[in-house]
């Protein structure tokens, strides 16, 4: 009970730094394009922290959530659809819930495509290929306490950097990681896609429990709260054209985040954290399809004025 009651403070936290810092790959790609690479790195970095959670698995004797799979093509072409869709969306995974929960409506048909990919994918499942995991490697804890250790240098060392922000990425990497101790797939992604696949199935198994419904509460409640706090929440309704595009973005960020074995948010804190070849895949393909995203529709504009 008391780790759980952690778990929702943590997530609370996680959800009110995800809200003010304004977490999202595609705000990273977009600045890294107008050559301000800090907050993507800062983003892609938010795990270094997951030797902790190590820690605290060994001290607690809890099954370490980490995971290392093999590179197959599902994780390249999932990462890219994800990653396009994302652009299209203006949001990736955690991004979606924050824009919703500052009232963004948008954000309902994303998050409706997300359970109509899964669902999608779902009917498809058994042609693809497994994936294959493996034990970490004996360097894994060293590596990212080098990483850590490399990080609060540059912190301290480089005027440049963003004090705050990194702060606060390594904030919300250290508490996911340790939430993922008490609930692996505490994520949104991971709590959207086992309930669509629950109504699809037709079966209790994959339904969400009371407890990872309340662990998505207090996450939102976060987000919530910063954005009544920041005064940025406002409720936004827009052309209903626009409703069917973040429906489409949404359904290939969900069959995309099925094909690549997660959303961003497991990636980013549980795939490159455990150096699986896998999940840097993923995460350079979703990289891959946000820039495109981001690229394809300046070009076509470009192109009609040229013309």
């Amino acid at each position: 009970m008391t780790f759980f009651l952690i778990a929702i403070l943590f997530l609370f936290v996680l959800g009110y730094l995800a809200q003010t810092t304004g977490l999202c790959l595609v705000k990273g790609v977009n600045q890294a394009l107008d050559k301000r690479p800090q907050f993507l790195i800062a983003i892609l970095t938010s795990g270094v922290l997951g030797w902790v959670s190590l820690l605290v698995a060994d001290m607690m004797t809890i099954e370490v959530p980490f995971r290392v799979y093999a590179i197959q093509w599902t994780a390249l072409i999932g990462g890219v659809l994800f990653g396009f869709g994302a652009a299209m969306n203006q949001g990736c995974g955690v991004s979606t819930i924050s824009k919703l929960s500052r009232g963004d409506t948008l954000m309902i048909a994303t998050v409706s495509g997300w359970l109509i990919g899964w669902i999608l994918l779902a009917s498809v499942a058994d042609t693809l290929p497994p994936r294959l995991s493996s034990a970490l490697p004996q360097w894994h804890f060293t590596a990212l306490l080098v990483a850590s250790l490399l990080i609060s240098a540059g912190i301290l060392l480089i005027k440049r950097w963003d004090t705050r922000l990194w702060l606060s990425m390594l904030a919300i990497g250290l508490m996911g990681s340790l939430t993922f101790l008490y609930e692996p797939k505490w994520t949104p992604s991971g709590y959207l896609s086992d309930l669509s696949l629950s109504v699809w199935e037709e079966t209790d198994e994959r339904m969400p429990s009371f407890e990872r419904s309340l662990l998505l509460f207090a996450l939102v409640a976060g987000m919530a709260s910063a954005a009544l706090i920041t005064r940025s929440f406002k409720l936004n309704l827009q052309p209903f054209y626009m409703y069917w595009r973040h429906l489409f973005a949404g359904i290939l960020m969900g069959i995309g985040a099925s094909l690549a074995g997660g959303g961003n948010d497991s990636q980013l804190l549980l795939s490159l954290p455990a150096f699986s070849l896998s999940g840097f895949a993923a995460v350079m393909s979703m990289l891959f399809g946000i820039f495109i995203g981001l690229r394809v529709p300046r070009l076509l504009r470009r192109t009609t004025i040229v013309s």
